[in-house]
């Protein structure tokens, strides 16, 4: 029996998108290859025609959240379908006071109405103070969209290599691969979605590769993926050499802390058996490590990564407080294999996380009382209770073929002790949406109404209507994730029975359409009265003298150390989740400390460190080009050096005199505690 799998915390999320007031009016259209599903529902099939199924049918929505105009809130940007533009709703919590939106997407250029639009990112590229927006594409070119700083957005697509013929792109990243200054992106492709012939017939040839985007400068980009290193994989089989996987997710993170991004892929395998079971592992969490000069290495099989399953999803924290970067994939979990042929032992595809250890490798735990965690597609990191310790969200609807895996109801998992040991919060979702109803592609966290709690915003291709009746897989796991074990078969058995499809047999489809699918906005409710500091990095390329870092300080690691608590370590990170962008502000929880120690690992080395700073805090945290970690002449000339860099930030109006005195006596007791440091 298990005791102690669930807790009962002392945050709810309630969701605002259902309430008209709101302004939040969106739903996903399906995609153009749903016409192929559309006559495949007309015929009596048997399992047999799985891999002939088109995949994302009804889409494959992301979501970002940032500041577009500018104007001190969070906008949620949410892609849609072919023929429908994609939704940019504008916070009108500065103008107005409450929380409402206007969806500004089609007259701010930013609608994209022709494209069949999946994954989102977003990032300053050219370093003038706003962000600009790249947005994915099902088979066809991939669009970038230039903020003008007026509330609108330009596209200079023409400035991005071609690519012939277009592929099918699920998630990208942002980062500065060589530190020149520069914002790069990283692109997660798949295979087309017509069919499931890269997933269960052919295993490698219509894979596409991943691309990796060079930026040179004056918005435009050169194709650096087969130069750099990301194209070749470790672990193909001789024959299989040159090939590409199958990307879902991505993220340009400095998992290793040496200065420069690294990128962490998340890899299908399909049904196709694995090397257990006398078959061939593809689906890998990749990492890729970077040698400083935006050459990369696939370093998976050496740190222990390299685990079989259908990743689809891919988050990134410290979940044991050590300072080290831990890794969340999502997976296919048990619950699905239950109605097919298992390949897999139990557990082998569960949504879990892996452990840094101090020699650069992960240990992969499992997931411990939970005994079963389901699928998922977008995830994050984020103390969502502000207790100290970062927790993991993970959301996802699995629209297998046949039926639909409705086994996640929007999985919380409470981080207990910052020990990477995890119980299931319950409570925290029951009033809120079924997410067990909805197919969620799309997550993406950050603090919409600005009180210090993060709050979650996710998006699905298709919605079950409420009178659809949800089947429950039969076996128990002794699990608290036992009563959630829900399918939704979208094609019956034409003889009544109970059986699927391990049974054999002949189905036809139930006859039930699927609705459009949602947007859910989730706003944190919190009674606990735990601190918090939320922190924006700004990096100085272009501002001030040897300032390298891209405008939005993407790449940097940042730690926080409450009084009295465990140190924690997160991750500007530009793009991962699932084809979507959590907001670039960090959030450390204090619980029950009043005042604590930022440090930021910025990208090239240099660290920098803020002293006393007080709870309920909003930190804008520049680069001073003057590590303390480095070594200096003399303890004058590092003196200099930052008082520089402060009289220029504060000559630009990037911080006041009082900042500018708080940042400066931080940085003269952060070099003196260094260099009176024992070796």
């Amino acid at each position: 029996m298990i005791f102690n799998s669930t807790v009962q915390a002392d945050v709810l999320f309630r969701d605002i998108a259902g309430d008209k007031k709101s302004g939040l009016n969106y739903g996903r259209v399906p995609s153009s290859i749903n016409s192929l599903l559309v006559v495949i529902k007309q015929d009596i099939v048997d399992p047999t025609i799985m891999p002939e199924l088109p995949i994302h049918a009804q889409g494959s929505p992301g979501v970002a959240l940032f500041d577009y105009d500018l104007d001190g809130d969070l906008d949620i940007y949410v892609t849609n379908g072919p023929n429908v533009a994609n939704s940019l709703f504008s916070s009108q919590l500065k103008e107005t006071g409450e929380l409402s939106f206007i969806d500004v997407g089609k007259r701010s250029g930013s609608g994209l109405v022709g494209q069949d639009s999946t994954g989102v990112c977003f990032g300053d590229i050219d370093n003038d103070g706003d962000q600009d927006l790249f947005v994915l594409g099902r088979a066809e070119p991939n669009r970038l969209l230039e903020n003008n700083g007026a509330g609108s957005f330009i596209d200079i697509s023409s400035n991005l290599a071609k690519v012939t013929p277009p592929r099918t792109s699920a998630t990208c990243s942002m980062g500065d691969v060589n530190n020149d200054g520069l914002l790069d992106i990283v692109v997660a492709n798949t295979f087309d979605w017509k069919d499931r012939h890269a997933m269960a017939i052919e295993q490698w040839k219509l894979n596409e590769h991943n691309q990796l985007l060079l930026n040179q400068g004056g918005n435009t980009f050169k194709d650096n993926s087969t130069a750099s290193g990301i194209e070749k994989l470790a672990g193909l089989p001789k024959d299989a050499t040159g090939n590409a996987a199958i990307s879902w997710s991505i993220a340009m993170v400095d998992y290793d802390q040496d200065g420069d991004v690294d990128i962490i892929s998340t890899d299908e395998q399909g049904f196709f058996s694995p090397a257990s079971a006398g078959g061939v592992d593809r689906g890998y969490i990749r990492i890729f490590n970077n040698n400083g000069k935006g050459i990369f290495t696939d370093v998976s099989l050496e740190v222990g990564t390299a685990k079989p399953g259908s990743w689809t999803g891919i988050a990134v924290g410290d979940l044991n407080c050590d300072g080290r970067m831990d890794i969340f994939g999502t997976n296919l979990g048990d619950r699905i294999l239950m109605n097919m042929t298992e390949f897999f032992a139990p557990g082998v595809m569960l949504s879990r996380w892996f452990v840094a250890r101090a020699d650069g490798t992960f240990n992969d735990p499992g997931v411990g009382d939970l005994i079963s965690t389901p699928f998922g597609n977008g995830a994050g990191i984020a103390d969502y209770d502000n207790d100290g310790d970062p927790d993991i969200i993970f959301y996802g609807g699995a629209d297998v073929g046949l039926f639909k895996g409705s086994s996640n109801p929007g999985t919380i998992l409470r981080n207990e002790g910052c020990n990477a040991k995890f119980v299931l919060d319950e409570k925290a979702i029951t009033e809120t949406v079924d997410h067990g109803r909805r197919n969620v592609l799309g997550l993406s966290l950050g603090d919409l109404n600005d009180d210090g709690f993060i709050d979650i915003v996710s998006v699905s291709n298709f919605d079950l209507p409420d009178f659809a009746k949800l089947q429950f897989t039969q076996k128990k796991l002794n699990s608290p994730f036992d009563k959630y074990a829900r399918f939704f078969p979208i094609f019956e058995p034409t003889d009544g029975s109970k059986s699927y499809i391990d049974k054999g047999g002949d189905f036809e489809w139930n006859g039930i359409p699927l609705q459009r699918g949602s947007l859910a906005v989730e706003l944190a409710s919190a009674t606990n009265r735990n601190g918090w500091v939320k922190v924006k990095t700004q990096g100085s390329a272009g501002l001030v003298v040897n300032g390298r870092v891209n405008r939005d300080g993407i790449g940097a690691v940042v730690q926080f150390t409450p009084d009295g608590g465990k140190s924690v370590i997160n991750s500007i990170t530009a793009g991962s989740s699932h084809g979507s962008q959590h907001a670039l502000d960090v959030i450390f929880g204090l619980a029950k400390a009043r005042k604590g120690t930022l440090e930021v690992l910025w990208p090239g080395g240099d660290r920098n460190r803020l002293y006393d700073v007080p709870q309920s805090q909003y930190v804008l945290f520049p680069e001073i080009p003057c590590g303390f970690n480095k070594t200096w002449a003399s303890g004058k000339d590092y003196e200099v050096c930052v008082t520089t860099a402060l009289n220029k930030l504060v000559a630009i109006k990037t911080i006041t005199r009082a900042q500018q005195n708080w940042f400066f006596k931080s940085a003269l007791r952060a070099f003196s505690e260094k260099t009176s440091a024992p070796p």
